[in-house]
């Protein structure tokens, strides 16, 4: 037992991505439980919050399971970190998570300073990094985690009693963050990967996603102006529409087709598309034509969620020396992750006398991808690193090997 904790705090993604998983469950199931009691007509109180059932779940969501899963990203590809360093974050990670599910007996300044430091410390973790070891395509995350960490300061004003109405700002601000961060992440891993694939395939450069320099910069400017345009109400439709029409742009570009025999591929790409469907919808939504909480859902939870869980698996993969072949189990996952964003949607736009079942439906299926995550996933993050194959790229399934562009 003691070797497995000391491997699970031997490297960033496999402590956050842990948490993240158990948190998205044991979260889930506090908010199914509690939308259950309140479909039935039982007035069921959660009451060791200070804040309502909703903000909390919102805030776990954003800045608890999405905190932990950017900071075992973070962890791993920006900045190092072993033993000490990763048990420190991880015990003020899950101090927050103490302190907002307590916030009721506790005073209000200590469950946000709990909270904050999180993302407070992790944020100088990757400035020292970048100082010490400069990679300037790696500030821009710095960029998205110090909105991360606004948006977090501003929900906390509002419970700490010191604002009115900065809460709904804040989330919305740090999921828009996240959404940003999704799409410079996305446009770099998902057509790198595809690459990747289709190189050891043997297919010629020409057939290969194509370079796209002048887009890619047009959707990072967007990616970091999208959460501060949630300050402009009428600006906000115009970027989210911008933003998804030019990302939507870049997709078409990453051999979709191609992409669609792997689901390590799929995946990656799937949560792109949920994306741009999100960042479409949440336009309409300014505009009045759709609804955002249904838009804020399908980018939470299809492109959010789905990029993150198709992430921790490929790194986790790759960090473990294994080979990159997604586990069944974990595929099925991923298709349970677009089940719970388009029902969430449906429930709010379309189906609204099905309203209380499609809900329910939403939140099951986040259950059950996060639990055939970990039926997949713990035995490579919690063993031991397998020895890489020497120059002879990892294996790829057999029927890739035949795929064409």
């Amino acid at each position: 037992m003691a070797n497995v904790v000391q491997r699970v705090l031997s490297e960033g993604f496999r402590a956050f991505f842990l948490g993240a998983a158990i948190w998205a469950i044991l979260s889930g199931l506090v908010w199914e439980f509690w939308l259950g009691a309140q479909a039935a007509g039982n007035a069921a109180e959660l009451t060791s919050l200070s804040m309502a059932p909703h903000l909390w779940h919102a805030h776990e969501m954003v800045f608890g399971y999405a905190g932990a899963a950017v900071a075992g990203f973070f962890l791993t590809a920006v900045a190092s970190g072993r033993g000490l360093v990763i048990g420190i974050l991880a015990a003020v990670w899950l101090a927050g998570r103490v302190g907002l599910w307590y916030s009721a007996a506790l005073p209000p300044l200590v469950v946000a300073g709990v909270d904050l430091a999180f993302l407070t410390l992790l944020a100088v973790r990757i400035a020292l990094q970048l100082v010490n070891r400069p990679k300037p395509q790696h500030a821009i995350f710095l960029v998205f985690l110090g909105t991360l960490l606004i948006a977090n300061f501003l929900v906390h004003l509002e419970w700490t009693g010191l604002t009115v109405d900065t809460a709904g700002a804040g989330l919305r601000i740090g999921l828009l963050a996240l959404c940003g961060l999704i799409v410079v992440l996305g446009g770099r891993v998902t057509p790198g990967f595809i690459r990747n694939a289709m190189n050891r395939a043997g297919h010629a450069p020409e057939a290969l996603p194509p370079q796209t320099p002048r887009l890619d910069r047009l959707a990072v400017l967007g990616a970091i102006a999208l959460p501060w345009s949630v300050l402009v109400p009428m600006l906000a439709p115009i970027v989210a529409l911008v933003l998804g029409a030019v990302h939507g742009v870049r997709i078409c570009l990453w051999r979709p087709r191609w992409a669609l025999r792997d689901p390590l591929l799929w995946s990656l790409f799937a949560a792109q598309v949920l994306m741009v469907a999100g960042l479409v919808l949440f336009a309409l939504s300014g505009w009045g034509i759709a609804d955002e909480v249904g838009a804020l859902h399908v980018l939470g939870l299809g492109g959010v969620g789905g990029m993150t869980l198709a992430v921790m698996s490929r790194a986790t993969l790759g960090h473990t020396g294994r080979a990159p072949i997604v586990p069944r189990v974990v595929a099925i996952g991923y298709g349970l992750m677009i089940l719970s964003a388009l029902t969430r949607w449906l429930a709010a736009d379309l189906l609204y006398r099905w309203y209380d079942v499609l809900v329910l439906v939403a939140g099951a299926a986040w259950i059950g991808a996060f639990v055939l995550f970990l039926v997949g996933m713990v035995p490579a993050l919690t063993g031991a690193r397998t020895a890489r194959p020497a120059p002879p790229p990892p294996p790829m399934p057999l029927h890739m090997k035949t795929a064409s562009a």
